[in-house]
């Protein structure tokens, strides 16, 4: 009987290793058959990169669907480069789905250009006018972007200075913002505008920028790769000889701009609104604004550096329907 025992538990033995080696086996087969079917799922991904990159494309496009650029052009005497301006800027634009409106801020009294008061006057204007707009991009008239990798998309909590210095065509120090410089509308509140003291050519943005650092916003750029540089990502339209500069300095003109202005800025910019249009140029329309600025001749007596009796500048030729 322990005979009979024994080959029981023998042959019980060898079948429990056999059914444990034919378990083993069939897991083997299953994790082979399930690595097959991922390596085969990921050679398929690849073939599918591109769907996934319009997906997120098209999520970025739906952001950028909630907010509106304004650009805001201080303006005079300019009437040629505003042609070529507002035709490229429109395309542009349109190409990377950044909703846009365009006020050129012309000025049109005797007194020296203002750069800063001219685009505080614009975004007043805007303010009450395209309250749609959340963000604005203070750019010249004269600096045309080419390289379309130049992204005019809401900056968010930064401040993008698309101008960069080691990108515009002339300007290459390190605290440069000038030419194009776009903010939301919050951010240039909370640094007052610009100044109002800066007549004549220059330097009204080197202060901007003391503004942006006290109140300890980023500032961004393009990056450095972009595949262009100083030559070929904009093109300057500036003639030297017919557009020469008011870089003339009287009484303490000097002294005063060269310092941080704690005075002036977008709560008091003083100025007549003369006359408002819109003005279309192939398909572009653009908001035109015929202003009178005001100056204190006490607190900027630079304001006239020149002959009292200089006619006013005319404003922009009337092109389009009256806007009141």
């Amino acid at each position: 009987m322990q005979v009979y025992t024994d080959v029981f538990r023998i042959c019980g033995n060898k079948l429990l290793r056999s059914h444990k080696i034919l378990a083993i086996f069939i897991l083997l087969c299953v994790i082979i058959v399930l690595l097959l079917v991922i390596i085969v799922q990921l050679y398929q991904c690849d073939c599918n990169s591109t769907n996934i990159a319009e997906v997120l494309s098209s999520e970025s496009l739906v952001k950028q669907r909630n907010h509106v650029l304004c650009l805001i052009i201080p303006f005079r005497d300019r009437f040629d480069e505003l042609l070529v301006f507002l035709t490229h800027m429109k395309v542009f634009l349109d190409k990377q789905n950044v909703k846009h409106h365009v006020y050129v801020v012309n000025q049109v009294d005797s007194y020296r250009f203002n750069r800063g008061s001219l685009i505080n006057v614009g975004f007043l204007y805007i303010s009450t006018h395209s309250p749609q707009c959340d963000f604005i991009a203070m750019h010249d008239v004269d600096l045309i972007p080419l390289n379309p990798q130049l992204n005019y998309s809401y900056p968010g909590d930064s401040i993008m200075h698309i101008a960069a210095p080691h990108l515009h065509p002339k300007y290459h120090y390190k605290t440069f913002i000038g030419g194009i410089l776009m903010m939301k509308n919050t951010h240039f509140k909370l640094v007052n505008g610009l100044s109002n003291k800066y007549w004549g050519w220059g330097l009204e943005d080197d202060e901007l920028y003391v503004r942006i650092k006290e109140a300890r916003i980023r500032i961004e750029r393009p990056p450095e790769n972009l595949g262009t540089g100083i030559t070929d990502t904009f093109k300057h339209i500036h003639d030297k000889t017919r557009r020469r500069r008011d870089m003339t300095k009287c009484f303490n003109q000097k002294e005063v701009t060269r310092k941080r202005d704690r005075e002036t800025g977008l709560h008091d910019v003083q100025y007549e609104r003369i006359s408002s249009y819109v003005m279309s140029v192939n398909g572009s329309n653009a908001v035109i604004l015929n202003v009178g600025l005001k100056c204190n001749r006490t607190v900027t007596p630079w304001c006239l550096c020149r002959p009292v009796g200089v006619k006013p500048v005319p404003p922009v030729p009337r092109v389009g329907e009256p806007n009141t």
